[in-house]
C-alpha cells in the first residue's frame, strides 16, 4: 500500500507536534521545515484540527499543537482520516468483479495493514523521532 502525499504530510505534521507537545507551531515554520507547500500544510492542519487531532490557536501568536495526547492517537486513525480510498485495487471497473478470488485476499491484507497501524500510536513514532536542524533548539533561542 502506498500512502498519498496528503497522509505523509499529516503524519509529518503530527510527529512534529508530538516531539514537542508543549510547543505551539506555525504552519509556515512546519511547512518550511518539512518542505511542504504552505497551502498543503494549511489544508492538512485544517483537516487534523477539525478531527480533533490538532488544536488550532488563531491570531498573531497563534499556531497549532496536539489536540490529544500522542498516546491517544493511533497511526491507523490518521491513515483512515487522510486516505481517500483504502481499496488496494480498482475492483469496481474490473471484468472479474463479483467473481474474483483476489478481492477477499486484498481485503484481508488491507485489514492486516490497518491492524498493524492501529497497534501503534503517535507517541510510539515520536519516541524515535528527532527533528533535524536543531528545530526545537532554534525555537528556544
Amino acid at each position: 500500500m502506498r500512502l498519498t502525499a496528503h497522509t505523509d504530510y499529516a503524519l509529518r505534521i503530527l510527529l512534529h507536534a508530538a516531539v514537542d507537545p508543549a510547543g505551539l507551531f506555525s504552519i509556515a515554520e512546519v511547512a518550511q521545515a518539512h518542505a511542504i507547500s504552505r497551502n498543503h500544510a494549511m489544508k492538512v492542519v485544517n483537516l487534523l484540527g477539525n478531527a480533533g487531532l490538532l488544536e488550532t490557536v488563531r491570531g498573531r501568536n497563534g499556531g497549532f499543537r496536539l489536540g490529544r495526547p500522542a498516546r491517544a492517537i493511533t497511526l491507523g486513525e490518521v491513515v483512515r482520516l487522510t486516505e481517500p480510498n483504502m481499496s488496494p485495487a480498482d475492483c469496481g471497473n474490473c471484468l472479474l468483479q463479483g467473481a474474483c478470488g483476489l478481492t477477499a485476499i486484498l481485503r484481508q491484507a488491507m485489514a492486516a495493514f490497518l491492524a498493524e497501524l492501529d497497534a501503534h500510536t503517535l507517541a510510539d513514532a515520536a519516541s524515535a523521532t528527532r527533528l533535524p536542524f536543531g528545530l526545537l533548539a532554534d525555537r528556544a533561542g
